[in-house]
C-alpha cells in the first residue's frame, strides 16, 4: 500500500506583494519521497491542492494520504474525493512531523480543554494494571475481542522493548455498557491515556487529531499513587501502554483492547 503524509498551512514566507504564502507538503514515511509546493493565500482551494497532488503523484496515485492538522484536513479530503485516494485523519504523521521541525515549523497543536465522557457510557469500575511486553501479542492477539486495535508500528518487538519491561494499561469494567463504550471508543480514535494531576486528578483520553476526554476522576491517594507509577511505567516503555474493555473481572470476555503510546 502506497501511503503519503500531507500538509498543507500558511508558511512563513510571503511573495513580493507581502501575501501570505500556503505551503503544501508531502512525503512518504521513510521521506524518500518529498514534494512541496506554495501558493498565495488567496489560491489556497481545495482545486489547488488536487492540481499539486496530481502532479506529484504522476501516473500512480497513493492509496492513502494521512493528515495530522485538522486546518489542512477539508481541503485534502475534499483533493481525495476529487481524485479517488482515501484520507485518514492520524496523529502518527512521524516523517512529516520530523521534516515540518527540521524547517523550523511547529508542529504543537492547540488543543480543547479535555470534556467528560457522556454519562450513558460510564463504567462501573476501573483499575491500574501492567503486562509483559513479551506476553501482549500472545495475550491478546488470539482472543475473540469484537474491536482489536495492534498496530504492527506499536508491537513491543517493533519499539526494541525487552521482554521483560512491564508495560502499563487501564481496564474498564463496563457492565452493561461494556460495547457500547468500546465502539465509542473505537469511533473517537484513541491514541493516549494520560494522568493528569489535579483537583480531582484525571485520566484524560487523547483522541482523533486534538480531541480530548475525561475517562474518569479520582482523589484517592491511593491511586494517585498507583497513577504515577503507571506514567513511570510508560517512561520506560517508549510511552506503549494500552487500554482494555470489558464486561466484568471475570477474565472471560472481552469488548476491546488498543495498544496506545504517549506523543
Amino acid at each position: 500500500m502506497k501511503i503519503w503524509q500531507a500538509d498543507f498551512y500558511r508558511s512563513l514566507q510571503q511573495d513580493k506583494l507581502g501575501q501570505v504564502l500556503w505551503e503544501l507538503l508531502i512525503c512518504d514515511a521513510n521521506r524518500s519521497f518529498e514534494y512541496i509546493a506554495n501558493c498565495p493565500q488567496s489560491a489556497a482551494n481545495s482545486s489547488w491542492v488536487t492540481t499539486q497532488i496530481q502532479q506529484a503523484a504522476g501516473e500512480e496515485f497513493p492509496d492513502v494520504i494521512q493528515v495530522f492538522r485538522p486546518q489542512s484536513l477539508s481541503l485534502i479530503e475534499t483533493a481525495g474525493r476529487n481524485l479517488g485516494i482515501a484520507v485518514e485523519p492520524t496523529r502518527r504523521t512521524f516523517a512529516l512531523k520530523q521534516w515540518l521541525q527540521d524547517k523550523q515549523y511547529s508542529v504543537v497543536l492547540e488543543k480543547p480543554a479535555p470534556i467528560p465522557l457522556p454519562e450513558n457510557l460510564w463504567g462501573e469500575q476501573w483499575r491500574f494494571v501492567s503486562l509483559a511486553a513479551g506476553n501482549l501479542a500472545t495475550e491478546f492477539s488470539d482472543r475473540p475481542i469484537p474491536i482489536l486495535s495492534m498496530p504492527e508500528f506499536l508491537q513491543p518487538i517493533n519499539l526494541g522493548l525487552s521482554s521483560t519491561v512491564p508495560v502499563p494499561g487501564v481496564v474498564i469494567y463496563g457492565g452493561r455498557q461494556s460495547m457500547r463504550l468500546a465502539r465509542w471508543v473505537a469511533v473517537a480514535h484513541p491514541v493516549a491515556l494520560n494522568y493528569i494531576a489535579g483537583a480531582p486528578d484525571g485520566l484524560i483520553l487523547e483522541a482523533g487529531l486534538v480531541d480530548r476526554w475525561v475517562l474518569a476522576t479520582f482523589e484517592d491517594s491511593e491511586v494517585a499513587a498507583a497513577a504515577k507509577l503507571y506514567e513511570q511505567r510508560k517512561q520506560q516503555s517508549r510511552g506503549l501502554h494500552f487500554l482494555i474493555i470489558q464486561p466484568d473481572d471475570s477474565g472471560m470476555t472481552y469488548s476491546g483492547f488498543w495498544l496506545l503510546q504517549t506523543e
